[in-house]
């Protein structure tokens, strides 16, 4: 009998008495390690179809094609001169009147009886005989006449190859453009494009929400070497604007954010016209512009001015809000050592070579794209579309859409 009646012997197992409780817990944190890994297998999957679903329907080609020839401004070509006119044909020669019948000899005195009558000629064989020569003489009157004339008129002047760059500026419109920043939908930018032949004027206007819009202004004329700017602005949100003056007079570039001023190139563009030159030239003579060929653009900015050589990549189809279209696609080749930010335009012949779908990428890889937000036809025009001593106009269009941060 035990010492103490109310004292149990523990049980003889072999195994210490708190081996359940050290099993249990590595059981419970298996769990919430297997649970952690799920959480986190499905936050991975989610991130990934975010990433895939907010990059763009239509990428751009990471390099661009071998540069194969480097065009610069050049003067607009004259037309051409209408061929001189033919030289009048000869009038044909009258035609000859009937010969009219042979008039019958006096009838001879009397003759005996017995004496034979002498023999006349036949009127009617004498009649088809002048008939016949008169064609003949008519025929050499006129190869006479037509020889006469030949040597009369001067030889064709031979016509010189035209020189100098074709140029057709887009016809008055409104353009509406989706943008979208890293491929998610933002608001609707509006643009707004003016030419009456002479003067142009460009606003382009892109609503962002808690800032206002971004307000882009460029208004001048139209001369020899194309879209000539004369003041070009830019005003973001409620800030004041910041303005540039093209002083064609004193060839200076003056802006009124900085107190410097820069020469003025022949064909200088400002960062919004410079897409309209481009798709006026290409309006002009799209097929110069094929794979490889560059162009260089002197473009001013609101603070200063530089050399932009834009390259022709190639066709290709792009997507936009109404289907697909074909367009050429051009992209802005690094204007420095060290230039990592980019510009691709697309320019579609269904819209009279205007701007389809534009897309900077900047140097942190953010991407902010301006997509064709209105059916994929030429808009009506309201106006003259090329200035004139211009080459033919294509298809009617309206207005480019510039990217709304800076290039």
């Amino acid at each position: 009998m035990p010492l103490f009646p109310f004292h149990r012997p523990r049980p003889t197992t072999g195994e210490p008495p708190d081996a359940a409780p050290r099993t249990a817990a590595p059981r419970r944190w298996r769990r919430w390690v297997l649970a952690a890994v799920i959480v986190a297998g499905v936050h991975w999957s989610a991130l990934r179809w975010i990433e895939h679903n907010r990059q763009p329907a239509n990428p751009p080609p990471e390099a661009p094609p071998v540069q194969i020839e480097l065009l610069t401004p050049k003067p607009v070509a004259p037309p051409a001169p209408p061929p001189p006119p033919p030289a009048p044909a000869p009038a044909p020669a009258a035609a000859p009147k009937s010969a009219a019948p042979a008039p019958k000899p006096a009838p001879a005195p009397a003759a005996p009886v017995l004496s034979a009558v002498t023999p006349q000629p036949d009127a009617p064989a004498a009649a088809s005989g002048a008939a016949a020569s008169a064609p003949a003489a008519a025929s050499v009157a006129s190869a006479s006449g037509a020889t006469q004339a030949s040597a009369a008129a001067p030889p064709a002047a031979s016509q010189p190859a035209a020189s100098g760059d074709r140029l057709s500026v887009p016809p008055t419109g409104e353009l509406r453009y989706d943008t979208l920043v890293n491929g998610m939908m933002n608001q609707t930018g509006t643009i707004h494009w003016a030419n009456d032949g002479q003067h142009y004027e460009m606003v382009v206007s892109i609503p962002l929400p808690f800032v206002g819009p971004y307000v882009y202004s460029s208004k001048g004329h139209i001369d020899g070497f194309g879209i000539a700017p004369e003041q070009y602005s830019e005003q973001r949100g409620r800030r004041a604007a910041d303005v540039a003056i093209f002083n064609r007079e004193t060839k200076q570039i003056v802006y009124t954010k900085t107190p410097q001023s820069q020469p003025l190139a022949d064909g200088a563009q400002d960062r919004f016209s410079v897409v309209m030159q481009l798709a006026s030239l290409v309006r002009g003579a799209p097929e110069r512009y094929k794979p490889g060929v560059t162009r260089q653009f002197s473009v001013a900015d609101n603070d200063s001015n530089e050399i932009w050589p834009i390259e022709t990549v190639g066709d290709e189809t792009v997507q936009a809000r109404d289907g697909f279209t074909t367009a050429r696609h051009f992209t802005r080749l690094p204007r420095r050592d060290g230039d990592r930010r980019k510009l691709d335009i697309w320019l579609a012949p269904s819209l009279g070579w205007l701007p389809v779908r534009i897309l900077q990428t900047e140097p942190n890889g953010m991407q902010i794209e301006l997509l064709w937000a209105g059916k994929l036809a030429p808009p009506a025009a309201s106006g003259q579309g090329a200035a004139a001593g211009t080459q033919g106009a294509p298809e009617e269009s309206a207005p480019a859409a510039p990217q709304p941060d800076k290039p």
